[in-house]
């Protein structure tokens, strides 16, 4: 089990002016801190060569570290919307756990107004890029690679929510933070809107951040965080490992725009085999595809008391526990959740949603991948970091 405090201890390390802000930068501890030329020197200037990703937040670069470790350098923009809070969040939270499928945190540099966080290089990039990345996909995900890839983010989950303390509800799980390495391991990335669940609290209460079309909607409507909110994430990850597709896709016909809607209704016509990736030309276990895509209804219910723990989800994919469908109910569908955003915004209602960061490249092959929602309460795509 990992600990560790609410409150983050107060460091030498790096003053308060290091920033051209008056946020309290005292939390950063336990880390390495680089220096500005050092990382300058290991991306030889921050060269365009060197570049392996860019979005709203800023770029990442592939370096080489003083010993030859390779890198990846994720450098903050002067404009970038990520503030302070989530830069310490980030480094506070990654830095204090270890697991097989979280991403490893090497250091931070904190110089004047750079911002930049140093993390071990993953070789084989985003899910979104690959996978999910239409004909730029250089990389064929067969069978057993997405099942490995499905248990390792939910065991990845499981550990953040229920052997963490206090447990993390990481807040942002999609498939443009979800890296692989040269094994195709899975790593969950970016944890700057991650937020720690308190000693016996049943929820927290906070600003609704995330991405559309991963997002629990009972959370963007409500603001109450749970588990449940990573959980319904997940399903929705889960189900585009197995369909190869983006949760939405608006140039797809329009009874098939949103996944879970069309996931929903060949579940309940029994024909789940349907959405299964063509690019597997049939070579998969369609028992246990169609189990993985029950797996992702039962994560996406509507209640969010229905919904399985983490832990159970592993215990469901690797098959030691039986998926129990009987009682199965509807999803929380995206498009019931953008008919209200629609109904919100006639209503002048402000949702203050905040774009999050993917961590190396959300390339996808369509420009719905990654879309979110804005304090207007209107459809944006996010390309972001």
């Amino acid at each position: 089990m990992t600990c560790f405090p609410f409150s983050f201890k107060k460091t030498s390390t790096i003053s308060k002016h290091n920033l051209d802000n008056d946020e309290d930068i005292s939390g950063i501890h336990n880390v390495k801190i680089y220096t500005y030329k050092e990382l300058r020197k290991a991306t030889d200037d921050f060269s365009q060569a060197n570049k392996i990703g860019e979005g709203g937040f800023g770029s990442v670069y592939m370096g080489r570290l003083k010993g030859g470790k390779l890198a990846a350098i994720k450098v903050l923009s002067a404009e970038s919307r990520q503030g302070v809070k989530e830069f310490l969040t980030e480094i506070n939270v990654i830095s204090e756990i270890q697991h097989e499928n979280l991403v490893k945190l090497y250091g931070c540099c904190v110089e004047r107004n750079n911002r930049i966080l140093v993390y071990n290089y993953l070789e084989n990039n985003s899910l979104s890029r690959t996978l999910l990345g239409g004909s730029h996909n250089s990389i064929y995900f067969d069978w057993g690679t997405r099942c490995r890839i499905c248990v390792g983010v939910a065991s990845g989950l499981a550990f953040l929510h229920e052997e963490v303390r206090p447990p993390i509800i990481h807040r942002d799980i999609k498939a443009s933070n979800i890296l692989l390495d040269k094994d195709l391991t899975p790593k969950i990335s970016d944890f700057g809107l991650a937020k720690l669940m308190p000693a016996n609290a049943t929820h927290v209460s906070t600003r609704v951040a995330g991405t559309l079309g991963y997002l629990a909607p009972e959370y963007a409507i409500g603001g109450r965080l749970t588990r449940k909110a990573d959980i319904y994430s997940f399903g929705v990850l889960l189900v585009e490992i197995v369909s190869g597709r983006c949760n939405t896709n608006s140039r797809l016909p329009i009874e098939e725009q949103f996944i879970l809607e069309r996931t929903w209704e060949l579940y309940e016509r029994k024909e789940l085999v349907a959405l299964v990736d063509t690019s597997l030309n049939g070579e998969f276990d369609a028992e246990q595809a169609c189990k993985f895509l029950k797996i992702g209804l039962l994560c996406t219910q509507e209640s969010p008391k229905c919904r399985p723990s983490m832990s159970s989800v592993v215990k469901m994919l690797t098959g030691e526990m039986d998926v129990n469908d009987s009682t199965l109910t509807k999803p929380a569908l995206i498009s019931d959740f953008m008919d209200l955003k629609v109904r919100k915004n006639q209503e002048s209602t402000t949702m203050d949603l905040k774009t999050s960061s993917s961590s190396y490249n959300t390339f996808s092959t369509s420009e719905q991948q990654d879309s979110t929602i804005t304090s207007a309460a209107t459809a944006q795509y996010d390309h972001s970091m």
